[in-house]
């Protein structure tokens, strides 16, 4: 994330994801059946962020939020997403899509 606006505001990353398609659907916003865990982020200029981990991936939630901030910074992490595969899953191809916003 870079953010060249070179003021004071902060900002929030939000992530979320939507349910697999495929042979079945594979929800993503059960209770356990994904998350987005968030490390900390490798921060360059003047900003404090702080990360949070979602879970589940469904609703979306903040990932990343930047205070103290002024000038220009960036904001670089890698986060691990689990989805967890139910034991009843059809064997396929199934595919999602996992959205950022920063705002």
């Amino acid at each position: 994330m870079t953010d060249n606006r070179g003021g004071t505001t902060g900002w929030v990353v939000t992530a979320n994801g939507v349910d697999f398609t495929g042979p079945q659907n594979i929800s993503v916003s059960a209770p356990g059946s994904s998350s987005y865990n968030t490390p900390s982020a490798t921060v360059t200029g003047t900003a404090t962020v702080n990360a949070s981990n979602l879970n589940p991936l469904y609703p979306p939630g903040p990932v990343q939020t930047a205070t103290g901030v002024s000038g220009i910074n960036t904001a670089v992490w890698n986060p691990t997403i689990s989805v967890t595969i139910p034991a009843d899953a059809l064997a396929g191809t199934y595919s999602s899509t996992i959205t950022h916003s920063v705002a």
